[in-house]
This record gives structure tokens, sequence and C-alpha cells, in this order.
């Protein structure tokens, strides 16, 4: 009973997609077509920084002693939304909205525990934001002279 029903809503995708679209560019003109390029356009930059940013993200888990599979959920949650926005429709830009809306687990802010330990025990550990000198003040030089 439910492969019929899958296939019923895949059918029907589709159509309401175009639809949309329809009633979209009557409404709105020309300015439907530049949104779907220029979220095309998103879609296409969002999957290229995803493809230079896995294997830091994949060193970073590992040199942490994290799980791995957040980062891969991370990367496979931003990379399917990066292709619905790619594929023309409101519908599909809002379901991408929602996967990247999405926390991925495993990174650093949606750790508590790593949280909990970088702000209670500063002794223990070095925070990793802290300049290398901490006698260095940047501000702006001027000499006057008389």
């Amino acid at each position: 009973m439910r492969f019929p029903l899958i296939g019923l809503l895949l059918l029907i995708f589709p159509i309401l997609e175009i639809w949309g679209l329809i009633e979209l560019a009557s409404r709105y003109g020309w300015w439907v077509l530049f949104y779907v390029v220029v979220v095309a356009m998103l879609g296409w930059r969002l999957i290229q920084d995803e493809k230079l940013l896995f294997a830091g993200r994949m060193m970073q888990n590992l040199t942490q002693g994290s799980s791995v599979g957040g980062a891969l959920f991370g990367t496979a949650k931003n990379m399917i939304a990066g292709i619905l926005l790619i594929i023309p429709g409101v519908i599909t830009d809002v379901l991408a909205v929602i996967l990247l809306l999405i926390p991925s687990p495993g990174s650093a802010q949606n750790n508590p525990r790593r949280n909990a330990a970088d702000k209670t025990s500063d002794t223990q550990f070095t925070k990793h934001n802290q300049a290398a000198n901490d006698d260095v003040i940047e501000g702006e030089f001027r000499r006057e002279d008389d």
C-alpha cells in the first residue's frame, strides 16, 4: 500500500511545482525567473563550498575525537539542500531551507558537554580563540611632531 502512495506523490510533486511557478510568474512576471536563477546559483555555491569543507571538517572531528557521523550527516544534509535549491520551484526551496535549519549533530555549538567544559574549566583547557601572545595590543599609531 505504501508504494502506490509514494508513486502518486512523485507524480503530484512536479505538477505542484510547475503549477506554483506558473502562478507566481503570472503574478510577479520576470522576477520569478530572477528568483529561480539566483536560488539555483546559491544552491550550486552551497554544493561547491561543501565539497571544499568536507575534508577539513572530517579531519577536525578526527583530531578532536568527536563523531565522524555528525560531519557526514551535516555534509549530506547540506548537499541535499543544495540539490533542492538547484531544482526550480518554491516547494523544493522551502524544503531546502528547512534542511539547512536542522542543526548538525556533533558540531561544536551543539555539544553541551564540550561547551560546559570550555566554560567551567579554563585552567585545564586552553581556549582555541586566544591570541598566541597576550601582550599584543592592536591599534593605530600616529606621531605628532611640533
